[in-house]
């Protein structure tokens, strides 16, 4: 089982191994600290949770190939699956708990109901879990809160956190802190990534520089492993020389200017050897420095990538090349360390150590403007292969599938079900774009067409009640970007479209709020928004009904009915006569009703709709029973049956609301 972002990238091994490296002792602590007795063990009660154990220490590391190590040595023990979570986005913001909760219950096949907050969604998560034996791993967490919302009460259950510092406050947490490799693991690291070539083993003395060099820190190990591979006439010396020049400092961070070096960057002056606290900037700039100009740049504009996931579709969109140069250049930066490969065929993960560090050479080398251009292609790229994935939906031969057919080879897909597995896949990503480009405010346009074109392939690929949670939230987008823009009309849509989930979802309060705010909004959008003022007072009235607040639904129909007379709108009309008329007969307002379904009838038959014209007469003579008209009622329904029978159809039953036309 997998949720909330990638498996981590492994460096292969030559002996076709699992290719983790070192970490015995920690291995053995943490396997260890998965038996021992915690304290309610020891005092002779039941533990009330499962155990939590904590993978500390700072990016690069090697923390969460760590973490992976242990999940495939202990997976076994918990059959009931792995769920994997991301709790700190690339930009380095934390991932609230709603979200992760969110993705967890998806993950377990128990979606949360639409908007569902808080609470609500770590009390479903805990019962989703509850007498599972499954394991949980929380990556990059940000803080203990985040943890501790999200621990089932199941004792089987072991939940693996890995962070950079501890987490204070959460129960029995078992601690495990890494530093760098022991220097054999370090230089059994270094061998491998370097490739076939013995240039590590036979200069084991510059190898263990180079490993010193780097405070051994399996990330940095696998850069400059990449940089030999990429390099094979390259001495480990040389590479240990090389290193050695480098800044620990990004451009633009504070440090006094020096001459430009001879690849084109500005190093910075030292009078003091770099800390070792930061040997990854140089790696990074080791591999960087050593690329061709453009592939340089395609790696720098990675830090764009929503939710740190690429894929050759996002790599062409950004650096504006073909797509088979795109995936060559994503593979060739999966050997050099740069990329994380995931469990999804073609995409990848920008590894949390070095996104932040892509984002500021980004902010150095390139303008605002070209940046918002790279933006801009990507989010238009997606917008196109999100119009063709909901297109698939469609039956051959329809005006979609055709206009598909129309779209350059690359934005196609082949069936139905490899659309929905794509859009399955992406979501994660789609979703982060969706959400940055909102946020951002400077490509409105764009980020409304791409939450509008999500939202359409999501309902044609999933259904409106499963695809519901997700709906809820690129809503909740669409209503502010479309607020901040002052486009009324797709404002009010907006909020109908919440108020109608919070109804369903059992918030009915919650639903009136957004029934009148959205006709706020119809209503400032002026003879363009009479149809969602339509739609937002028939929304109230159908909330107060649910309430059992009939004269104030009564009240509200009646208003939507007034404005629907003025446009003409005959099967509004019938509709809404006919919901007018079973508040009325739920009240046991008999004369009211019966001239509410007589103008529902007169609105169906001026629409030629015969069965909508059959049931309330139904309806007219349920009303004209309760009313002690028993000769009048046996007469209207004989004629409710004749058109029945008219229309091929058995007596029709009663009708209830929004069931007319």
């Amino acid at each position: 089982m997998h949720t909330g972002g990638p498996t981590p990238y492994t460096a292969p091994a030559a002996d076709g191994s699992d290719g983790f490296v070192g970490r015995r002792r920690e291995l053995a602590q943490l396997r260890a600290d998965i038996g021992r007795a915690g304290p309610h063990t020891r005092a002779g009660r039941p533990a009330p949770r499962g155990r939590v154990l904590l993978i500390a220490g700072r990016p690069g590391s090697g923390r969460t190939a760590l973490a992976e190590e242990l999940v495939r040595q202990v997976a076994a023990d918990h059959p009931d699956g792995v769920l994997r979570a991301r709790l700190t986005d690339p930009d380095g913001t934390p991932v609230p708990t709603e979200r992760t909760a969110r993705d967890l219950l998806r993950a377990l096949g128990r979606p949360a109901p639409a908007g569902a907050e808080g609470d609500e969604l770590a009390g479903a998560l805990r019962a989703a879990l509850a007498g599972r034996r499954a394991l949980l791993l929380l990556d990059e967490v940000a803080g203990p809160e985040q943890v501790k919302d999200l621990l089932p009460d199941g004792r089987d259950c072991l939940v693996l956190a890995v962070s950079r510092g501890p987490l204070t406050g959460v129960p029995d947490v078992r601690p495990c802190v890494l530093d760098g490799l022991d220097t054999d693991s370090a230089v059994a690291l270094l061998a491998r990534c370097a490739g076939e070539t013995p240039r590590v083993t036979v200069d084991p003395r510059a190898a263990e520089c180079l490993v010193e060099a780097c405070g051994g820190r399996p990330a940095a190990l696998v850069l400059v492993g990449g940089w030999l591979a990429a390099h094979p006439t390259a001495s480990v010396a040389e590479a240990v020389r090389r290193f050695g020049d480098l800044p620990d400092t990004l451009p633009g961070e504070t440090e006094s200017a020096g001459s430009r070096g001879p690849a084109g960057r500005v190093p910075r002056p030292r009078t003091h050897p770099a800390p070792a606290a930061r040997p990854l900037v140089r790696a990074l700039l080791l591999v960087h420095d050593s690329l061709p100009p453009s592939i340089a740049r395609t790696l720098r504009l990675l830090a764009l990538a929503p939710a740190g996931l690429v894929d050759a579709h996002t790599t062409a969109a950004l650096a504006g090349c073909p797509m088979d140069a795109a995936a060559a250049t994503l593979e060739g930066f999966v050997r050099l360390g740069l990329l994380r490969t995931t469990v999804v065929p073609g995409q990848y993960e920008v590894p949390g150590c070095l996104a932040p560090l892509l984002a500021v050479l980004v902010r150095e080398s390139e303008s605002p403007a070209e940046v918002r251009l790279a933006r801009a292609r990507m989010l238009e790229r997606a917008v196109r292969l999100l119009k063709s994935c909901r297109a698939a939906a469609e039956p051959p031969g329809s005006p979609a599938r055709k206009e598909m057919a129309g779209l350059p080879r690359a934005l196609r897909f082949a069936t139905s079900p490899a659309a929905a597995a794509w859009l399955d896949s992406r979501l994660p990503a789609l979703r982060a774009a969706a959400a940055a480009a909102v946020d951002d405010g400077e490509l409105d346009t764009l980020a409304r067409r791409l939450v509008a074109a999500l939202i359409r392939a999501l309902s044609a690929h999933l259904g409106p009640e499963e695809a519901a949670p997700e709906l809820y939230r690129l809503h909740e987008l669409l209503s502010t970007v479309t607020g901040r823009r002052g486009l009324y009309g797709e404002h009010a849509a907006a909020l109908l479209a919440l108020g109608d989930l919070d109804a369903r979802a059992g918030r009915p309060r919650k639903a009136l709020t957004r029934h009148r705010a959205a006709l706020e909004a119809a209503r400032a959008a002026g003879g363009r928004g009479t149809g969602a003022a339509v739609r937002a007072m028939e929304s109230l009235g159908d909330t107060y009904a649910g309430l059992g607040d009939r004269p104030r639904a009564t009240d509200w129909y009646g208003r939507a009915l007034a404005l629907c007379q003025t446009r003409g709108d005959l099967v509004a009309e019938a509709r809404l006569h006919g919901r007018i008329g079973a508040e009325h007969l739920g009240e046991g307002e008999w004369e009211e009703a019966l001239r509410a379904w007589r103008a529902a009838a007169a609105a169906c038959r001026r629409l030629k709709d015969g069965r909508g014209y059959a049931r309330a007469l139904e309806e007219v003579a349920r009303a004209q029973e309760r009313a002690g008209r028993v000769e009048e009622a046996a007469r209207t329904r004989r004629e409710a049956l004749r058109w029945a029978r008219r229309l091929g159809d058995e007596l029709p039953g009663r009708a209830t609301r929004g069931e007319l036309t």
